[in-house]
């Protein structure tokens, strides 16, 4: 006799009915991309540049370039006064006005897409949990064969399994 208990253990599903549950995978990246306005696509552009060395360094130079002009360079020459640099300030507070709001675009939509790959990875993960479980069943289901294999043979299961952990 076994040391465990019958059970009547269904036969699982075979390789063939599990494929055809199968829900062909996404490419998510595609489908975003499809999805995309031409205006969502230059605010993503507009973002994806701004946020860069290059972009910084441009700034940078622009910046070292006019208010060293404007300081060192004879006083006829100078077009933004050094006491004020209005006109800098002016262009500068445009610049960031104009930026502000596409990057704050660009990102809605970088999280749109970072929300949709995780949903995505969602639905692999339920698919790999699914594959999984349906493994167990036939781990069970062998198991539940080899014990009844045993039992038909008069090899008791339980004593034997306690002479090979001693």
């Amino acid at each position: 006799m076994s040391a465990t208990p019958k059970k009547s253990l269904k036969l699982p599903p075979s390789i063939e009915e599990l494929k055809k549950l199968r829900v062909p995978l996404r490419n998510v990246s595609k489908t975003v991309e499809a999805n995309t306005s031409a205006l969502d696509k230059l605010a993503l552009w507009i973002t994806s540049h701004v946020g860069t060395m290059g972009f910084f360094i441009v700034i940078f130079v622009w910046t070292v370039l006019w208010l060293g002009w404007n300081l060192l360079a004879p006083k006829e020459m100078q077009f933004d006064p050094p006491s004020a640099f209005v006109f800098w300030l002016f262009i500068s507070n445009l610049i960031q006005l104009m930026l502000m709001p596409l990057i704050m675009v660009g990102q809605n939509i970088l999280g749109r897409e970072a929300d949709a790959r995780a949903e995505h990875d969602l639905e692999v993960n339920i698919k790999a949990e699914r594959e999984i479980e349906a493994v167990l069943r036939h781990l069970e289901y062998q198991n539940s064969i080899l014990i009844a294999m045993l039992d038909k043979l008069g090899i008791n299961f339980g004593a034997e399994l306690r002479k090979t952990n001693k």
